[in-house]
């Protein structure tokens, strides 16, 4: 039996400010301020993204979980991060 067909996510942009990601036909923007883990990343850790559940992204070479939700709304998900 198949599992549940989850769409691909495709890093589109890195900027000096943050990246773009390519998301159900949407782009959604992570800036760096906002989302530090991938500031000072290689670019080989960034593009690294995997889907594992629709609503979940995960980057293994970086061990950074982000729900989609979080990416959408950061501000109702305050976090208190470090680079």
């Amino acid at each position: 039996m198949l599992g549940k067909n989850i769409s691909a996510v495709e890093v589109t942009h890195i900027s000096q400010h943050g990246f773009w990601l390519l998301l159900d036909n949407k782009e959604l923007f992570l800036p760096f301020m906002e989302f530090p883990w991938f500031k000072h990343a290689p670019l080989s850790a960034v593009f690294n993204i995997e889907r594992p559940q629709s609503h979940h992204l995960y980057w293994p070479d970086l061990d950074v979980d982000l729900t989609i939700e979080s990416i959408e709304n950061p501000q109702h998900f305050p976090l208190v991060a470090s680079e």
